[in-house]
């Protein structure tokens, strides 16, 4: 059984930093895609970032592109999100997500539908 766990969520003014972490078990070969979603109050829920097991494909919303980072440690099983120079539109409800994946890119498979694992979600908050 697949389970992922996000924490790190938080407060933060704008321009601030926060590093979100995914803890992934029941993950038992290496053709899952993880990802990182959020939703904002009266939004719906968008991709910003999947990375490949292997780390070497990576996709990014273009709105964080140059700000957020994904990065996996398979030692510990966890993802990450670096967030940097956070901007008030960054607050919501962020996700980590896995799943097989069913795309040959990682562009094409960062996308909500693809996804059947999901994480309870970690708050982030950025005030201006």
């Amino acid at each position: 059984q697949v389970q992922v766990v996000e924490s790190g969520g938080g407060l933060v003014q704008a321009g601030g930093s926060l590093r979100l972490s995914c803890t992934a078990s029941g993950l038992t070969n290496d053709r899952y895609t993880l990802g990182w979603f959020r939703q904002a109050p009266g939004k719906e829920r968008e991709a910003v970032s999947c990375i490949n097991m292997s780390g070497g494909s990576r996709y990014y919303a273009d709105s964080v592109k140059g700000r957020f980072t994904v990065t996996k440690d398979n030692a510990k099983n966890t993802l990450y999100l670096q967030m940097i120079s956070l901007k008030p539109e960054d607050t919501a409800m962020y996700y980590c997500a896995a799943n097989i994946a069913l795309r040959s890119t990682i562009t094409n498979m960062c996308r909500l539908q693809y996804f059947g694992y999901w994480g309870q979600g970690t708050q982030v908050t950025v005030s201006s």
